[in-house]
């Protein structure tokens, strides 16, 4: 075996960087080459469409940038208001004009940077600074629910000053509701109707998630008539993932944390006429008591069917009055039949216990029923109720799309897209 070592020759920037030193940026252009260069003020080589100085812009008359000599091109051109957001725009080919793709935002101040080469390739710099005139009518958003620790089933809500009908405006208001959670979700916004919009993930929400909801559209033109005004952001926490499931056919209700159960509690539900609905509920509040009447579900004065009961520990999940309750005048029929209006009927002992275990967004889902589903928006949040497919038809963004993670910023109308 020969064990004469190997010599190598090793040519490297490093190694060549003393013999050049007097003659050339080592491993660079050399010196005096035009990239090299301080960049000079391009002022003579583009046009500006932006206002005169001391006068403010049109929001909605488009930003242009061109260059005036025909041996220079346009290499770069950054847009950025006073809120940090960058305006998207789009460069020709040939580096001759730079136009922003959207509106400016209104009220708000503008740094315009532009950056050339001339025809030796040399470059140059130019930068502008404007304002634009304020509004006139504002698009005002009111985050729901309050700030606080809720469950993990529940929905974020947006309600809207004015209605938003036009897809494209809806899309505009959609990519400027931000939502972030920690850990990360993917989620979506759905339309209610054109003034209200929840959110809610794929699925439920994390256990001891961090949520920060807020809005980037202040300024920003969301129909001819309507500019986005500022909004109070809002942050919530969600607790331990408390999951209720009443099996009506069974008489019984489970109720688990993160997974585990942690009691099983005989129940009574809705009798025939009166089936409790089936489906995802979220609480929706707690009432420690509450008077019951019949007349509040339709039920005539004086008829067969008429009560009026003090009741309480009463945990609410419909607006039309359905909830999980005491019920001490049911107790032989808790766990055997079902006797209810349409409530969940439990023990003294078993609803308030209940009731301090449960806060506003946990879950309480009820199968077995021969009631109808639980609609999703106009009797409490149902909207676990549909499919993600279904949810995301409600949104002007994802109708026909898969949304990203909340970790993934929804704002590219507002990058530069050079």
């Amino acid at each position: 075996m020969n064990h004469t070592p190997r010599i190598r020759t090793v040519v490297s920037c490093t190694l060549l960087v003393v013999p050049l030193v007097a003659g050339a940026t080592a491993c660079g252009e050399p010196e005096g080459h035009p990239l090299s260069l301080k960049p000079h003020d391009a002022a003579g080589l583009v046009s500006f469409n932006g206002p005169p100085k001391g006068e403010q812009a049109d929001p909605d008359k488009p930003l242009e940038v061109k260059v005036k000599d025909d041996d220079a091109k346009i290499t770069d051109v950054t847009a950025v208001d006073a809120e940090g957001r960058h305006l998207a725009g789009e460069l020709d080919a040939d580096g001759k004009r730079w136009h922003a793709t959207t509106s400016l935002a209104a009220g708000t101040r503008y740094t315009v940077k532009v950056s050339t080469e001339n025809g030796d390739g040399a470059p140059g710099s130019r930068t502008y600074a404007f304002g634009t005139a304020a509004a006139k009518k504002f698009l005002k958003v009111t985050f729901g629910p309050q700030a606080g620790t809720y469950g993990v089933g529940q929905p974020l809500t947006a309600e809207l000053s004015a209605p938003v009908t036009d897809r494209a405006a809806r899309a505009t208001v959609e990519r400027g509701l931000q939502v972030r959670s920690t850990p990360a979700v993917t989620g979506s916004w759905h339309w209610v109707d054109a003034k209200t919009l929840h959110y809610r993930p794929k699925e439920y929400w994390p256990a001891d998630a961090s949520i920060d909801v807020s809005s980037n559209l202040k300024g920003i033109r969301v129909t001819n008539a309507l500019h986005g005004g500022a909004v109070k952001p809002l942050k919530l926490r969600t607790g331990d993932r408390i999951e209720a499931i009443t099996d009506a056919s069974d008489h019984s209700m489970t109720v688990l944390r993160n997974g585990d159960v942690i009691n099983t509690l005989p129940v009574t539900t809705g009798k025939p006429g009166f089936d409790t609905r089936n489906g995802v509920k979220v609480v929706l509040a707690k009432e420690q008591f509450v008077r019951m009447r019949g007349e509040s579900i339709g039920i005539a004065a004086g008829s067969s069917e008429s009560y009026d009961l003090p009741v309480y520990w009463a945990t609410r999940v419909t607006w039309s009055g359905e909830y999980v309750h005491a019920a001490p005048w049911s107790t032989g029929s808790q766990g055997n039949a079902n006797v209810s209006h349409g409530c969940t009927g439990m023990s003294n002992a078993d609803a308030e216990w209940f009731f301090e275990t449960v806060r506003e967004g946990d879950i309480v889902k009820v199968v077995g029923s021969e009631g109808e589903m639980m609609t999703p928006f106009d009797n409490g949040f149902g909207d676990w109720n549909l499919s993600w497919d279904a949810w995301l038809k409600g949104s002007a963004l994802h109708g026909s799309g898969t949304p990203a993670t909340n970790t993934d910023i929804l704002t590219a109308r507002l990058r530069p897209q050079v």
